[in-house]
Parts: C-alpha cells; structure tokens; sequence
C-alpha cells in the first residue's frame, strides 16, 4: 500500500512524497486524513535541526502527530466500522521512512487502539485534540493546581486558560510579550509582563518555552508557590537557589497526555465545556507543505496551521 506523505528529508527540507505503508492486521485501521497539524513545538525543532537526541528519531521522517480522518478499512478485531471519523496521534506504518510522529500522511495504518473517535462535524478543529490534552494532562491529578498565571498566548497557553475556566476556577491572568498575540482572550486578562505587579501567584503555568524565564517566574510566586513547566525546553534550565530558597518554590515537569485524559478531553469538547474554537490561523493544501511548514515555523501571525489533504 502506498501514500503521499511530508517526508522530512533533514533540517529545512522537506517535500510531498510517496511513502510504502505496513500492512494492516486484523486490530489496524486504515485512515484516510483529511486534516494534520503542524507543532510549533517539537516539530519546529526536527526543521531547525535544534531537537535534542530523542528516542525513534531520525532522517527521512514523517512528522505530524495531530491526524484526523475517517476509517477506510477496519481490521476484523477492532470495534471500528468503516467511515468512522477518528484522530490519530501520529503512527509507525512506514517502511521507507521513520516515524516517530507519523501523522502528516493521505494515508495512516495504525492499531485501533491509539485512535479516538470523535464528531465528523468538526474534524478541523479536532486536530487540536491532543494539545488539548496535553493541557489538561498538566494540569489534572491528585495535588496539581490550577494555573493563576499562564505564561505565553500561544495555542497551548490559550488551551490551559479554557481548561481553567471550565473547571470552574477563577479565570487566570496570562502574560504574553508580543502584542500582536494579546487578542483572542475568552474570559481571561491578557498583558504584558511588565504591566503586572503581582508577586503572590500560588501556582504559575510556563507554556513559553523559554529556558531563561524561571527567575522571572521564582520572584511572582508566594511561599511555597508552584511553577508548572508546560512548555518544551531545548536549553539547560537553571535558576538562582537562594530566591527560591526563600520562597520554599516548588517546579513540576508536565509531560504529554495519557490516554485517560485524550477520553476525559474529548468529552469536555463534545460536551461543550471546552472549545476549540478561534485557535487555526492558517490552513493550507497539504501539497503546498514545503510553504505551508515555513509559515508555520517563521510566520508571526500564524498560531496554529493546519494541512488540508482533500485540497490538490
């Protein structure tokens, strides 16, 4: 079986080629994707060749890890039918490439059991389901709090803010550097660093990435405040001890979802509690990929690009 796939050849090139698919078995699916987005995050460092070493990785690569599309072919063990709307978290089903994220294909061979069904009426925005996820990963479990103060108004930033709110919790302020990224707030403050003069944030939730902030962040918690790093970090983190010291801070490390909470997200957006709404700047044909990737990684209008494979 074969695809047209992106295939990232190495740092800055990429393409639209044809790849050859694993055989199914009779727990696969065969996907059709209709939609895969582009991470600003892990996926922008593969481009810049800033990754540091990660396990599975390497050159050609289909990257892509935000799939969605409807079932062409249901293995006899799965409890899929055929057309079944679905997201896929990426796949390894490439024989001629690697594919440690995998998404970014026309077609996807994956077992049954990685993908979760969702409502074919918003496919689109359903490519944001696992960041959604990951937001949410960070910040639900025994003793995790709820962000007071969320750096960065990025698509991740902007996910923990939602999930806030439909906690039920007050409504966080959000600290954003570029003005042009202030809009888009739903029920939340959005400001400028300097313009905020708090220094008693119980819990802060960095979804900057970046690597030099955690002074910054040690001096706006109260004692025995928390700093959440929700963001990915390329760079050594370091921080002076003696501020935190004094503050008894505490720093925790969110890693990626888990199952449990892909299910718990997608009954928040069905349901209606979460939106996903307002988050895709930018959608483009999935053969414009080599255009649509230097957008999404250089463009400062672009928050979210999606790649659209029913477009030629």
């Amino acid at each position: 079986m074969k695809s047209s796939a992106v295939i990232l050849h190495g740092p800055g090139h990429l393409s639209v080629d044809t790849v050859t698919l694993t055989p199914p078995s009779a727990s696969d699916l065969v996907v059709e994707v209709r939609h895969s987005g582009v991470s600003t995050g892990t996926e922008k460092l593969f481009w810049s060749g800033e990754m540091p070493p990660f396990p599975g990785m390497g050159y050609p690569l289909v990257p892509g890890y935000e799939a969605v599309g409807k079932v062409v072919e249901a293995g006899s063990k799965t409890r899929f039918g055929v057309g079944d709307a679905v997201f896929v978290p990426g796949a390894t089903c490439y024989e001629d490439a690697h594919g440690l994220f995998g998404g970014s294909s026309r077609l996807i061979v994956t077992d049954a059991d990685r993908v979760t069904p969702i409502d074919a009426s918003c496919q689109r925005e359903m490519t944001l389901l696992a960041l959604a996820a990951t937001a949410r990963h960070s910040m639900a479990g025994l003793g995790h709090h709820v962000p007071e103060l969320i750096v960065g108004h990025g698509v991740v930033g902007r996910l923990l803010a939602r999930l806030t709110i439909a906690a039920g919790a007050p409504a966080p302020i959000v600290w954003e550097s570029d003005p042009a990224r202030r809009d888009g707030a739903e029920g939340y403050q959005v400001i400028a660093p300097e313009d905020d003069p708090r220094r008693d944030y119980g819990c802060i939730y960095d979804a900057s990435g970046d690597s030099a902030i955690l002074n910054t962040l040690v001096s706006r918690l109260k004692r025995t405040g928390e700093i959440v790093l929700a963001g990915f970090y390329t760079q050594p983190l370091s921080f002076a001890f003696p501020p935190a010291f004094m503050k008894e801070a505490r720093i925790r490390i969110a890693a990626e979802w888990t199952p449990e909470d892909m299910q718990a997200t997608r009954l928040l957006v069905e349901s209606g509690a979460l939106s996903l709404k307002n988050l895709i700047s930018h959608t483009a044909p999935a053969s414009d990929a080599q255009t649509a990737y230097s957008a999404a990684f250089e463009d400062p209008d672009c928050l979210k690009l999606v790649l659209d494979w029913e477009i030629t």
